[in-house]
């Protein structure tokens, strides 16, 4: 079995529904760009929930493959959606644990270009806002545009085209 190739984009869907669908087609228009993309699902993974009880209890055996597939890809895009004017749990607790692993739990994110899109029923824009918040105080490269999109303003193809050529002209961090 051959080693598997590390993605260019890493896109994260924070839902299994709609976001799931956007991170496909970031996914695809990073391909149409010549470049590898993966979509990796967080409701797929079932890391437990972070609370400080479940630490002590230790690590979860997911978490491991989870910080080693965020760190090969050098650029990522999450697609989540707004709960409740924020992020969804799922992404919370995700960035919980891996703030709880290491020395520098930051290294996974300093300089990392980050691109942040949005399909909610509601507006959208705060969990972005709220996104871009803890991605830039954990040290990432946000882009500065955003894609926000529900049932009546669906996403754009050349939208999405246009924040994975933005993202692909940030730099990547040396190690």
């Amino acid at each position: 079995m051959s080693a598997p190739t590390c993605p260019d984009v890493l896109v994260i869907a924070a839902s299994n529904g709609q976001n799931l669908q956007l991170a496909e087609r970031f996914a695809a228009a990073a391909r149409q760009q010549g470049q590898q993309a993966e979509v990796l699902d967080l409701t797929a993974i079932g890391l437990p929930l972070f609370t400080p009880q479940a630490q002590a209890t230790g690590t979860p055996p997911e978490l491991a493959g989870l910080e080693a597939r965020l760190a090969a890809a050098p650029r990522w895009v999450i697609c989540a959606p707004e709960y409740n004017g924020s992020i969804p749990p799922v992404l919370t607790s995700a960035i919980a644990w891996l703030s709880v692993q290491g020395d520098d739990f930051r290294a996974l994110f300093n300089g990392r270009p980050v691109a942040i899109a949005s399909h909610s029923g509601g507006g959208g824009h705060t969990v972005l806002t709220a996104l871009r918040l803890q991605l830039a105080h954990l040290g990432a490269h946000v882009v500065g545009r955003q894609l926000v999109s529900n049932s009546n303003h669906p996403a754009k193809d050349d939208s999405i085209a246009d924040l994975v050529r933005r993202l692909q002209h940030l730099s990547i961090p040396q190690a």
